[in-house]
């Protein structure tokens, strides 16, 4: 019989690795902070479904936390952040984020997180790492 052959890691594997322990170990209001100071309070805001974008400021601060929900969403976006930036560059990850994705039907993955959708924002966040 012979030896079945393990799968090399993709250029994703080892970034998203990566992504996911910078995400685990940052506090929330470390969180809020990184994606305010690069995405600003009005697009963080956007993510968690917030109508005061100024609420962003104030998890940022330590004043306040986001509920369950907004926390999901706000860990959820920093670890595609990451993934992007550690591939490319913080100003790709930026644009990545907030542009029309094709595998996303067109929506911008900060809208389909927004939603929910975390695992298709990820997949096509993978994708676009790997080249696809």
């Amino acid at each position: 019989m012979m030896p079945t052959a393990k799968p090399t890691a993709t250029r994703s594997d080892e970034a998203a690795a990566k992504a996911h322990l910078t995400t685990v170990r940052m506090s929330i209001a470390d969180i809020a902070r990184f994606l305010q100071d690069n995405l600003g309070q009005r697009l963080t805001a956007r993510i968690t479904n917030l109508s005061d974008h100024r609420q962003v400021g104030k998890w940022a601060s330590g004043e306040n936390t986001p509920r369950p929900e907004a926390e999901e969403r706000l860990r959820a976006a920093l670890q595609v952040f990451q993934l992007i930036q550690d591939a490319e560059s913080l100003y790709t990850a930026r644009a990545w984020l907030i542009g029309m994705n094709p595998q996303l039907d067109d929506q911008a993955p900060l809208s389909v997180i927004a939603e929910g959708h975390y695992r298709d924002v990820m997949a096509a966040a993978r994708a676009y790492v790997d080249g696809g």
